[in-house]
């Protein structure tokens, strides 16, 4: 099965929000089988909706559109079906009473003809009940290709995928199955990577395709098998990434999609019942981010200080004014008193500071630009490397970032 995926709304044409909705449908799809072939995005404009719809008609089975289905008059999506399908809107007392209920019972207020007018549908429509929101789905065949119109507002856009199309697609269509598999590498490059494991590259079967996804310090290895024999499909991938991890087991720190190394460091810390703080100045607090981003961290996080100025790190983290005096502010020895002093201040087992100059500008410190320093403490002993990740500003942080993770996962598992 083939799919595109359109999304309606001038606000995302002109940057004013990013379509997040398009990548949610189409991971949906992949794990039943069906393959995204395209992403649209489109304007607010009937003849421009209707000439998408036309362009899509037999060429795919599934066409996926989010958006214009609120209650104002910039919302053209359910009159443009009407067009498309020949069809005239009725009011469908379901959905009016969900409605009703929604806007009196919860929002405690009477329900207004703008509010009544969400219960309008086109006539020949399968409803897509959306429980959580005032616009329903809806489901409308046309020849060989189905259009799903979805609200643009993401939680209800996922709850109407998760409850509502998934369900009816697995249940009315047969699909291939397509097995993925990730690897998550940390500490090269994709050459390298590459260069490693092209022998095993070579010689993967026909149905199973590698893509490289790079990232400043990381890169992640994709396998996906499509085929009808499920069974064969799952043995095959298991096969090839057992022979890929003797490859490059030194550099392997997770296999799976959603197994970062933020997850993978974090079921480490928790398993050894260890705790973590982090110090940040050139990161200004991603570390800490990304660390919290992990479900269950409150119980291996402590906190964190982002000591972006050089009187914080002095006043705060207890960094010494005359290691800044001797070594610049940018330089192991302030790296080193940044881990000591968070992991004193936050009483943890791990810590990490990072120090360094992102730029574009030279800060507190006249070394180049890119130049930065990782200071990782440890139960026993600390850690510290300098890197010139270069520039721009958003590649260093990037790859301070990768790289920080990537010491400190090594020197939890030297204590595991």
């Amino acid at each position: 099965m083939k799919a595109t995926i359109v999304t309606i709304g001038d606000e995302i044409l002109i940057g004013q929000i990013i379509d997040t909705n398009s990548g949610y449908i189409a991971k949906a799809l992949d794990k039943i089988g069906v393959q995204t072939t395209e992403m649209l995005s489109i304007s607010d404009d009937k003849n421009h909706i209707l000439s998408t719809f036309k362009s899509l008609q037999n060429k795919v089975d599934l066409v996926i559109i989010t958006g214009g289905l609120g209650p104002t008059k910039d919302d053209i999506t359910k009159h443009t079906f009407c067009e498309y399908f020949d069809d005239v809107l009725v009011e469908n007392k379901a959905v009016l009473y969900h409605v009703t209920e929604l806007i009196e019972s919860i929002f405690k207020r009477p329900i207004t003809q703008m509010n009544r007018d969400q219960a309008l549908v086109p006539s020949k429509c399968q409803i897509l009940f959306n429980k959580i929101g005032t616009a329903p789905g809806m489901w409308m065949k046309k020849e060989n290709t189905v259009y799903i119109s979805l609200p643009g507002v993401p939680y209800e856009m996922k709850y109407l995928v998760n409850n509502e199309i998934i369900p009816k697609v697995v249940k009315e269509y047969e699909r291939p199955y397509i097995i993925h598999k990730t690897i998550l590498t940390y500490g090269q490059g994709e050459s390298l990577v590459a260069e490693r494991i092209e022998q095993w590259e070579n010689n993967l079967p026909d149905f199973i395709k590698l893509a490289y996804l790079p990232n400043p310090g990381r890169v992640r290895l994709r396998l996906t098998a499509r085929g009808s024999d499920q069974q064969l499909l799952e043995e095959a991938i298991a096969q090839n990434v057992e022979s890929l991890t003797k490859l490059i087991s030194d550099i392997i720190v997770g296999f799976d999609e959603d197994e970062t190394i933020e997850v993978v460091i974090g079921r480490l810390l928790s398993q050894s019942k260890k705790t973590i703080a982090t110090a940040e100045s050139c990161t200004g607090g991603k570390i800490a981010q990304l660390l919290t981003a992990v479900p269950g961290a409150s119980q291996y996080f402590r906190g964190s200080v982002v000591s972006y100025a050089t009187d914080t790190k002095v006043s705060v983290l207890g960094v010494s004014q005359n290691t800044i005096d001797n070594f610049s502010v940018v330089s192991k020895e302030v790296a080193i008193e940044m881990a000591k002093g968070i992991k004193k201040l936050m009483k943890t087992d791990y810590a990490i500071a990072t120090t360094g100059n992102a730029g574009p500008f030279k800060g507190d410190s006249d070394l180049t630009v890119g130049t930065v320093f990782i200071a990782v403490a440890t139960p026993d002993n600390i850690v510290v490397e300098e890197f010139n990740f270069g520039q721009p500003r958003e590649k260093v942080i990037d790859r301070t970032v990768n790289k920080a993770f990537e010491i400190v996962q090594k020197e939890i598992l030297k204590n595991v």
